[in-house]
């Protein structure tokens, strides 16, 4: 693949994510707030249903021979440390570094601080990396995948888990609904005016 043909390749995928973010409504800050408050889960039920589809891909790519697997190795200090800080500055900010994009381009003009703050942050830790990396690169075990651990290929162990993830979604969404979550005007429509409410608009109070 060439330089031009992988950034159109990656451009289309970024105008694929930013509409799929847009529609399920996960950029908006309020819906990514309320998930961290266990008030919403329309933003659980989105990276779910996208691990799953992941996963299936996945399993039918490697299946075959059509694509190789790469884990990153496990660090604790890392792996807890950096995703405890990235939670905590998505809970404040009400956004993700792939949100804040879409934010911007809806019209969220405060968007823009998220952005500038995001790539501020970017550019201290690297110059921070040199003192962090023996602290937060020290403790693990390495690479550590699930079907090394089990000793099973990854393509039944990839389509069993979204099994079980399709039964964890539809479970979730019986119990939480998206339609009682986003509202019944998620689609901007206001509803029909009822006759009755329009003649009773129409009358004037005596004075």
């Amino acid at each position: 693949m060439t330089t031009l043909s992988a950034i159109l390749v990656g451009l289309a995928m970024g105008a694929v994510f930013g509409f799929a973010l847009e529609k399920s409504r996960v950029f908006e800050p309020g819906v990514i707030v309320g998930q961290m408050q266990l008030r919403s889960f329309i933003m659980l039920k989105v990276f779910l249903t996208a691990v799953a589809t992941g996963l299936v891909v996945l399993a039918a790519l490697h299946g075959f021979g059509f694509a190789k697997l790469f884990p990153k190795a496990t660090i604790f200090g890392a792996d807890i440390v950096g995703g405890l800080v990235l939670g905590a500055g998505i809970t404040l900010a009400g956004a993700c570094p792939g949100t804040v994009l879409a934010q911007i381009g809806a019209g969220y003009r405060d968007a823009w601080f998220t952005l500038i703050g995001g790539l501020a942050g970017a550019l201290t830790f690297s110059y921070l990396e040199p003192a962090l990396n023996p602290i937060l690169l020290s403790g693990g075990p390495g690479r550590l995948t699930l079907n090394g651990v089990f000793g099973v290929p990854f393509w039944p162990l990839a389509l069993g888990f979204a099994a079980l993830l399709v039964a964890g979604l539809v479970a979730l969404e019986r119990w939480r609904p998206w339609r009682s979550e986003v509202g019944e005007n998620y689609d901007g429509l206001l509803p029909p005016a009822q006759p009755a409410a329009l003649a009773g608009a129409g009358r004037r109070q005596p004075a």
